[in-house]
């Protein structure tokens, strides 16, 4: 390969190669990541990791005239990052880290590109390269960390919203407790759930539309209220129809229900925000 190559010539002429590095690539991850479609279908606070590889493949094919005509310069020193990526698998492997390991799967195909394509295709490539990590489950411990605290903050001002409306109750950490019935604000309605769902639609909602980067921002940071709101909000509806028409709504199909309205209200807060931060222009990469 040289640099006289483009990206579509250099398809062209070693695509035995490229086909034997994919096979070879998905070969020695295929367990890792058969389990990892495994938990989105399992998760629920996953699931919307089928649709990443999908976005990312939309991102790719916004850019394709771009890539067709790039030019080919081979970095061999990314032989280092593929390197990195193939140990952190193993350390990953040993301490049966499942983050870890999955993490290396998109080191190494970065590293791939840059070594067969070089800086120029890694670049128009890098939104997509890098979306890829959205499919990626989080540590528990980290996931811990992040849902705790939302739980306590959605009922602390859930109860304090019920209080002003004239409702008895009271609460004690994510416990909430109404005459009737006792409701607890569990990972579902912590946001938490509709968080990871809602940046990863933001971040492919902010770069698919034409706007600004500082835009692009406003709309990627905007998940974080619209998910806290959304689910406060259906505690608190939760609350009222519980006192006033008994603990059957607050359980089984309705709370079911409920929580699939709240993340199709979340979506739509997330688009109309897109929609009003619309800029003129072509879109940046």
């Amino acid at each position: 390969m040289t640099e006289n190559f483009t990206f579509l010539d250099t398809l062209k002429r070693y695509k035995i190669q490229f086909l034997t590095s994919l096979i070879l690539l998905l070969g020695l991850y295929y367990s890792i990541i058969s389990y990892m479609v495994t938990q989105w279908y399992n998760d629920e606070n996953y699931s919307h990791g089928f649709l990443v590889p999908f976005i990312a493949g939309f991102f790719v094919y916004q850019r394709l005239d771009s890539l067709k005509k790039a030019r080919v310069t081979p970095l061999f020193q990314a032989l280092l990052i593929i390197a990195a990526g193939l140990l952190i698998l193993i350390v990953g492997h040993v301490g049966t880290e499942l983050f870890t390991m999955r993490v290396s799967l998109i080191i190494v195909l970065a590293g791939m590109v840059l070594y067969f394509f070089g800086k120029t295709t890694f670049q128009i490539l890098l939104l997509p390269i890098c979306f890829l990590f959205f499919m990626i489950p989080l540590p528990y411990i980290l996931y811990d960390a992040i849902a705790f605290p939302l739980k306590l903050f959605i009922a602390k001002y859930s109860v304090l919203f019920l209080e002003s409306i004239g409702i008895i109750i009271l609460r004690e950490g994510n416990i909430i407790m109404l005459p009737n019935i006792t409701l607890e604000v569990a990972d579902a309605c912590s946001g938490i759930r509709s968080l990871m769902s809602l940046v990863t639609l933001s971040v492919a909602l902010a770069f698919i539309i034409n706007t600004t980067s500082v835009k692009r921002a406003v709309i990627i940071f905007s998940a974080v209220p619209i998910a806290i709101f959304t689910n406060a909000l259906r505690v608190i509806i939760t609350g009222i129809l519980a006192q006033y028409r008994g603990e059957q709504v607050a359980e089984g199909f309705f709370h079911e229900f409920a929580g699939f309205m709240v993340f199709g209200v979340a979506v739509v807060i997330l688009i109309m925000t897109g929609i009003m931060l619309k800029g003129r222009g072509k879109v940046k990469s």
